[in-house]
């Protein structure tokens, strides 16, 4: 039996197919999910997948060991991430993404949910379901069936109904799908409105072959980016491999941050139910919780994390939530991450006024920011503690280990340095009013990181 030590994550399952996962392995994941599900009354698990060349039969043999333990499947065949969530929302069933995101095409995984699109992470029944596999799930009553339902249509139809795209004005727009999940759902959505969609590696291809399906990596944008200026388009958006991101690029081919459209979508999300609550983890851009509070709304700070971010919204009943890496959370989704969903809150806010997008997100870039920055290190706590005692005595900086460690300087600047769960690296993101006052404070911390 593969290592599950190695493939258990904090919140999914993910490894190379053929060494670290495989059909046997998989089998056994979903008898054991069953036998959890079954005995918190669950009957059925809805299943969908990714294009990658491994995913139709692990799927199949997940759906083996849930049938052999008398749970039903629905399996909706091909889905982004955010649809699979949609189908565990809208039939109130517990659910299973086949997809490696982002990974690299050796990889597959599965991200698991409750009814209604409540995660399951290591504390809430991955941690049960790999003790379970690695004690041998017992054999079952068998007798579980396996429907095949469509909801594209379905999926799309609901993500416009959350957005009014009644008046915009006609778009052109550059979507690169990385031949991931994209290149699927966004004819289906974007059909119906008066958008032109310049299309880039919408073909469904598991093996990537344009380039990774990973628009957080800069070098995964420059397609986009070029095709943007070429065709003179209003925009351009980039999808993850199972597209539940969403990164964009203003006209001039700029890429635009996932705080701006988290402060843009929170401004829309709050006129709709004022006074709401709005989630961001603690590393997006101070602009988020200043915008929410000009805005009527209560910002709340998170751990990064969508089980943390899921778990806030939960407890608050917050009425969006957004993540520095482009997740983006709707109360109105089960409070799962859609990346289509912020897609077309842009696309509205946008098509709704005659401004070109780098003028629309202007007010939402009131500082500058130096992006993730990663250092190995032999010891990642000694490290932290280093740059603690560093500026923990220094007057007016204030300084909280919310996640990893916060640092706040008199003049509005601040970091945050977190440690890596899987590798020996510090994470190091800072912000500041200027790229001047970026650069110093990056430099100086970096000096006692990488001392």
């Amino acid at each position: 039996m593969p290592d599950l030590s190695a493939i258990v994550k904090a919140y999914d399952i993910r490894g190379v197919v053929g060494e670290q996962l495989d059909g046997d392995t998989v089998r056994d994941i979903g008898g054991a999910l069953a036998r959890m599900l079954a005995a918190e009354g669950d009957r059925t698990v809805v299943v969908g997948r990714d294009m990658r060349d491994s995913s139709p039969d692990l799927a199949a043999a997940f759906a083996e060991g849930v049938t052999g333990q008398g749970l039903d499947v629905v399996d909706i065949g091909l889905a982004s991430t955010d649809m699979l969530y949609f189908a565990s929302g809208s039939l109130d069933v517990p659910g299973a993404m086949f997809t490696a995101s982002h990974n690299p095409a050796k990889y597959n995984g599965i991200k698991l949910c409750r009814a209604g699109a409540s995660p399951i992470g290591q504390d809430t029944g991955l941690a049960q379901i790999r003790a379970a596999v690695e004690e041998g799930v017992p054999v079952g009553p068998g007798g579980g069936t396996v429907t095949h339902q469509e909801l594209l249509t379905e999926y799309a139809s609901y993500l416009r109904a959350l957005v009014d795209l009644s008046e915009i004005r006609p778009l052109k727009v550059v979507v690169d799908a990385g031949n991931g999940m994209g290149g699927y759902t966004v004819p289906e959505v974007f059909g119906p409105l008066p958008i032109e969609v310049v299309p880039l590696y919408f073909e469904l291809d598991g093996t990537f072959p344009n380039h990774e399906a990973n628009p957080l990596d800069p070098a995964n944008l420059v397609d986009l980016q070029t095709a943007v200026s070429a065709t003179g388009a209003d925009v351009g958006l980039a999808f993850d491999g199972d597209a539940d991101r969403c990164f964009l690029v203003d006209e001039r081919g700029e890429p635009v941050s996932p705080s701006a459209i988290t402060a843009l979508v929170a401004v829309r999300e709050l006129a709709k139910a004022p006074g709401s609550t709005v989630i961001h983890n603690l590393i997006t851009s101070q602009v988020v919780p200043e915008i929410v509070a000009e805005h009527g709304g209560h910002p709340v700070r998170t751990r990064v994390g969508h089980s943390f971010i899921k778990q806030v919204m939960a407890e608050t009943g917050a009425v969006f939530g957004g993540e520095h890496s482009a997740h983006y959370y709707f109360r109105d989704f089960w409070r799962a991450d859609s990346g289509m969903l912020a897609a077309l809150h842009v696309l509205a806010a946008l098509g709704e006024q005659d401004r070109p997008m780098s003028e629309l997100m202007a007010h939402y870039a009131r500082y500058a920011a130096s992006g993730e920055i990663n250092s190995t290190v032999a010891d990642q706590a000694d490290r932290v503690a280093a740059v603690k005692q560093s500026y923990g005595g220094r007057e007016g900086v204030e300084l909280d280990e919310l996640d990893g460690l916060t640092v706040r300087l008199p003049d509005g600047s601040w970091f945050n340095l977190r440690a890596s769960n899987t590798e020996p690296l510090l994470r190091l993101n800072v912000e500041a009013p200027d790229a001047g006052a970026v650069a110093r404070l990056r430099d100086s911390v970096l000096a006692i990181v990488r001392a």
